[in-house]
């Protein structure tokens, strides 16, 4: 049996050590050196630019001093001066020219502009009439000004005697003036679709 030598032991360890230790430094050198790698960039959302964050707001929605509604929302960022909200988690209540209430919406999120009286409803948008009909879309438009709601997107419509849905609608916050762009499936009373 053949000792081995400390010395001979020690070097040979001595190698493999350099020899990781150069392994590392390539790869290294060759991770750093890559054409276009470049450093992560945070991505701004919109808490980072906002003039104001509010949380639990809450604000009346008036119309040449007529109170159109009450718009509330868990969260919202002020921007352009105060006349523009980025919006999360929203209610908001309509109410008729008399003052009495005509619906109410739902949202996962929104932007109420206060130049133009325009309020918009994004993901799960769901508006109430009082009479207990029931409109879901992925987006709407209200417009205090005309008191009117609409939008472009898919929607369905369930009253007590019919559901319908289809594409684009313009409607009264109460629901009770339908009118359809597209309509593709109706039962009960049919509305008619827009010219």
């Amino acid at each position: 049996m053949t000792a081995r030598s400390p010395v001979a032991h020690g070097h040979t360890r001595l190698h493999r050590h350099a020899f990781v230790g150069a392994l590392a430094l390539v790869v290294l050198a060759a991770a750093c050196a890559g054409e276009g790698t470049k450093p992560p960039v945070a991505r701004q959302t919109a808490a980072d630019s906002a003039q104001q964050v509010l949380f639990g707001m809450r604000t009346v929605m008036a119309e040449k001093g007529i109170l159109r509604g009450e718009l509330l929302a868990d969260t919202a960022y002020v921007f352009d001066e105060n006349t523009r909200y980025e919006l999360r988690g929203i209610d908001a209540v309509f109410n008729s020219a008399s003052g009495t209430k005509s619906g109410d919406m739902r949202a996962d999120r929104g932007r109420y502009d206060l130049r133009l009286g325009v309020v918009e409803g994004y993901g799960n948008v769901e508006v109430n009439s009082v009479d207990g009909r029931r409109l879901t879309t992925s987006h709407l438009r209200y417009d205090q000004g005309r008191d009117e709601i609409s939008s472009d997107s898919a929607f369905v419509l369930i009253d007590a005697d019919r559901r319908q849905s289809g594409i684009g609608f313009r409607t009264d916050p109460n629901l009770t003036r339908f009118q359809v762009h597209r309509q593709s499936r109706a039962t009960g009373t049919v509305v008619v679709p827009i010219q």
